[in-house]
């Protein structure tokens, strides 16, 4: 999932020989996105939602802190502002915590395809609420956008029967809306409240507070985990989680953004439910339904429109 804070200023695309290496780095961010609705569903048969996000994201603050070093040098951890520090707690509660609670919550019952597809409303759920707290304003087109985006989800979500939404939505599906609004407030938190804070910056010291709740519910959770839970498989997941799908991805993600700006990298989103649909046909050998292929294409499509057009 993308880890979007405080918006960029686009860049010009830069006549340099490395363009293939970005434009490469950022059709694998989607993948290791797609991947983490794989792994996550892997681990939250294993481990419950606070202990699976803990471990995360412990590897997650890790790899981090050695983006940090590489790029600005660890001192600049100090480089933050009283404001800045109360706003990477309200980042760590929504985007860390509350996510990934709810994110693990989800994958524990609904499979990783369907789950990839829901999470797809994120862009619309965040441009609804700057449209209804912040007085942000939609084309047409956008508005189009979010409608068939809407209504890909309904279609995935019923199955195709699109009288039965009542019935459709169970735990899985409500903790997974839950996780988008979540997102969506992390976001729009991330863009008002960190001005002046790098994005590797600002998401380390969001990731820091994120571990700590995590932590400190995940103290519930000691009488219920077992050694014997931590299989190989779960290590692989966790570790791939915290470095491959939150650092990594992060870094180049915005490497992107600032080499060629945010309308050429935000359309790459578009591919994390393709990936996450594929990988979970091919390694969890989910099945491809029509209603699932059909209302997944609108959806992607749909929030295709919501980030293209201004």
């Amino acid at each position: 999932m993308t880890t979007a804070t405080a918006p960029l200023a686009p860049t010009p695309v830069p006549a340099t020989p490395r363009l293939w290496s970005i434009y490469l780095r950022l059709t694998c961010v989607p993948v290791l996105w797609g991947g983490t609705f794989i792994a996550g569903r892997v681990i939250s048969a294993h481990l419950p939602p606070a202990t699976a996000g803990f471990v995360r994201f412990v590897f997650a603050t890790l790899a981090l802190l050695a983006a940090l070093h590489f790029t600005e040098g660890l001192r600049a951890i100090s480089r933050i502002t009283r404001r800045q520090l109360l706003g990477t707690m309200a980042l760590g509660a929504t985007g860390i915590f509350a996510y990934n609670l709810l994110f693990f919550t989800a994958l524990s019952v609904l499979p990783a395809g369907r789950t990839s597809l829901i999470i797809a409303l994120n862009p619309v759920v965040t441009l609804l609420i700057a449209a209804a707290l912040l007085g942000d304003r939609l084309s047409a087109t956008r508005w189009l956008g979010v409608a068939l985006a809407l209504l890909g989800v309904w279609v995935v979500v019923t199955r195709g029967d699109l009288s039965q939404i009542a019935q459709s939505l169970g735990k899985g599906e409500l903790s997974m809306f839950g996780a988008v609004c979540a997102w969506a407030v992390y976001t729009l938190l991330g863009r008002k409240l960190l001005q002046g804070l790098s994005p590797v910056l600002a998401t380390l010291w969001a990731a820091i507070w994120g571990t700590l709740f995590l932590g400190l519910l995940a103290l519930r959770d000691i009488p219920h985990v077992h050694a014997a839970s931590f299989t190989p498989e779960v290590w692989a997941g966790l570790v791939f989680l915290g470095v491959l799908g939150t650092a990594v991805a992060f870094v180049w993600y915005y490497e992107g953004l600032r080499q060629l700006g945010a309308a050429r990298t935000v359309v790459f989103n578009n591919l994390v439910p393709v990936f996450g649909v594929l990988l979970g046909w091919l390694i969890l050998g989910e099945p491809l339904s029509a209603s699932l292929l059909a209302g997944g294409g609108l959806a992607i499509f749909g929030v295709f429109l919501v980030n293209r057009v201004k």
